[in-house]
C-alpha cells in the first residue's frame, strides 16, 4: 500500500479522502452529512492509503495544542477491510509523528474498533461519550 498525505482541501489526495469518508460514514453508518463533513477540513492534514493507486483506507489528522495529534475520520472502503490497511495507515502516522518530534497522538474511537487500536498501541482515557449516535472512547497512543 501507498501512503500519501497533503494540507487543506485543494488536493487530489482530500478528494480521495472524502470520497471514502462519505462511502463508510454517511452511506454505510448513517451519519448526518452535516455532522461528517464538519467545515474543518481546510486545516487538517488528509492521509489516504492507495492500493494499485485506489483510494482504501483514510485519516484526517489535526494538530493539537502542546504538540499533540489527534486522528480522526479513519474509515476503509467495505471492499479492503480487515486485509491490515487501516493499520498501516494508523503506524505510518505514528511514525511520521515522532519524527516530527510530536509529543502525543490520541483518538476518539467507535467502540467497535476499540480492540484494532489496542493491538496498535493506543489505551483508552476516561468515559465513553457518544458522537453522531455512536459510542466513542478516547485513546492514546502508548499512553
Amino acid at each position: 500500500m501507498e501512503c500519501k498525505h497533503a494540507w487543506g482541501i485543494a488536493t487530489p489526495c482530500y478528494e480521495d479522502a472524502l470520497g471514502i469518508r462519505e462511502a463508510v460514514f454517511i452511506d454505510e453508518q448513517g451519519i448526518d452529512p452535516e455532522i461528517e463533513l464538519d467545515g474543518a477540513d481546510e486545516d487538517k492534514m488528509h492521509y489516504v492509503g492507495y492500493v494499485d493507486d485506489r483510494p482504501v483506507t483514510t485519516a484526517r489528522i489535526d494538530m493539537l495544542a502542546g504538540n499533540r495529534v489527534k486522528i480522526q475520520r479513519v474509515a476503509t472502503v467495505k471492499v479492503a477491510r480487515h486485509q491490515g490497511y487501516a493499520g498501516a495507515l494508523i503506524k505510518q502516522i505514528i511514525a511520521d509523528a515522532q519524527r516530527s518530534e510530536v509529543r502525543g497522538v490520541e483518538l476518539d474511537a467507535q467502540e467497535t474498533a476499540i480492540n484494532f487500536y489496542k493491538e496498535l498501541g493506543f489505551e483508552p482515557v476516561g468515559t465513553t461519550f457518544q458522537e453522531a449516535g455512536i459510542t466513542h472512547q478516547t485513546m492514546r497512543y502508548g499512553a
